[in-house]
């Protein structure tokens, strides 16, 4: 349904004299504009009372210190010191390497100090 056009409202204007007559009308009208007036104006007092409680609310609250990033965000970009280059493109970061002998299962390790990989060399 679309929006009411200027014969739907000649037709509804037409049906309200026959019903209430020609000395009634204007009354009607005045008090329909008396009631739109009064609810304009309140539902102004109430937008204006909401932003007025928003304000207040937003100049008690103080900022946060240490702001919380919010789960899945991304962390802020490191800055490299002055001097410092990034690795070329493709090459991935030098990671610090840890010797073999100071791993905790590593290939030198005894048997008995080995994770069992089967479920036979559980028992």
């Amino acid at each position: 349904m679309g929006s009411i056009g200027g014969p739907e409202i000649l037709v509804i204007l037409v049906i309200a004299l026959l019903l209430f007559g020609p000395t009634k009308l204007p009354e009607l009208g005045k008090s329909l504009g008396r009631a739109l007036r009064e609810f304009k104006k309140a539902s102004q007092e109430l937008q204006d009372t909401i932003e007025r409680e928003v304000d207040d609310l937003k100049r008690e609250a103080p900022a946060p210190a240490n702001p919380v990033t919010p789960r899945g965000a991304l962390p802020a970009p490191q800055t490299l010191a002055p001097g410092e280059a990034y690795p070329p493109s493709g090459q991935a970061p030098p990671s610090e390497t840890v010797p073999a002998t100071q791993l905790p299962f590593s290939e030198s390790a005894p048997d008995s100090e080995k994770p069992p990989t089967s479920p036979e060399d559980a028992r």
